[in-house]
């Protein structure tokens, strides 16, 4: 535990570590005066492409939790961050996605399309997702698109349960084409890269708290960051115990993972600064 006192700068998945569907988890409160009371900074990064970075916000302030936009980095912006450094300007774009997904690659500069002739073919999370969908994004990718995930989630934590998340997308259109996508999102670095530049922050100095093992803890551990594990979201523990990829700490929810960081501040080796 002592590893946590050397913390800094945290990067934070959502779903799942400070809510599941729309009941937010035990302790959320007190988690984030804690950060604020100990000055450590935080980017709040999700995989999930389907809302913005404003509807995030406005989610937290229902839960009583205030943070600004710039603190939050869901992947439809990393996305259309990173379309616009490869991309030329006004590049056609078809979308499997939500509004958020669509405005992000708006706002960044390119023709959101619904057609095969295509430059890129973006997916994310869709809840409207039909065959013909599918069907159009896959003759756009066999006619030459260039194939991008936002990210690549097997599964998402809902209220009652675990859901199938946009890796499944993925993986169906992949099977169908042949083509690998290029996934954005965790744990590609991407997202982790953009976080750190915006705190100013080292690997050294930054932990990722996720619950998902293949995105938030591989990820975390690709970028040489400490990784934290919460078991309130899509991680079992029976699921951990099998999983090849292992985080460095695990805690029950983000309340135990409050009390652990309590605890270990105050028994602070003698000498050692105060946070």
């Amino acid at each position: 535990m002592e590893r946590l006192q050397r913390i800094r700068h945290l990067i934070i998945d959502m779903d799942g570590v400070l809510w599941r569907g729309k009941r937010p988890m035990e302790g959320l409160t007190d988690f984030f005066d804690f950060l604020r009371r100990h000055e450590i900074r935080f980017i709040l990064a999700t995989n999930n492409a389907s809302r913005s970075r404003d509807d995030y916000v406005a989610q937290l302030a229902r839960f009583g939790v205030a943070v600004r936009p710039e603190e939050v980095l869901p992947s439809c912006d990393a996305t259309a961050l990173y379309l616009r450094r490869i991309a030329s300007p006004g590049a056609r774009v078809l979308v499997i996605g939500e509004q958020a997904l669509r405005a992000a690659l708006t706002e960044a500069g390119f023709q959101v399309v619904n057609e095969e002739h295509a430059d890129f073919v973006v997916v994310g999370l869709d809840w409207g997702l039909t065959y013909e969908k599918l069907a159009r994004a896959a003759r756009a990718i066999w006619n030459g698109a260039r194939f991008i995930g936002t990210n690549p989630d097997p599964v998402w934590p809902g209220e009652d349960g675990l859901y199938p998340g946009n890796g499944a997308t993925l993986a169906f259109l992949e099977r169908a084409t042949g083509v690998t996508p290029v996934v954005v999102g965790k744990p590609e670095p991407l997202m982790f890269q953009i976080a750190m530049e915006r705190m100013g922050a080292a690997p050294e100095t930054t932990a990722v708290i996720g619950d998902q093992l293949p995105t938030d803890i591989l990820g975390g551990r690709r970028a040489g960051l400490l990784t934290i594990l919460v078991l309130s979201g899509a991680t079992t523990p029976e699921r951990l115990a099998e999983s090849s990829i292992q985080p460095d700490l695990v805690f029950a929810d983000i309340r135990s993972l409050t009390a652990a960081w309590e605890e270990t501040l105050r028994v602070r080796p003698s000498g050692a600064s105060e946070v």
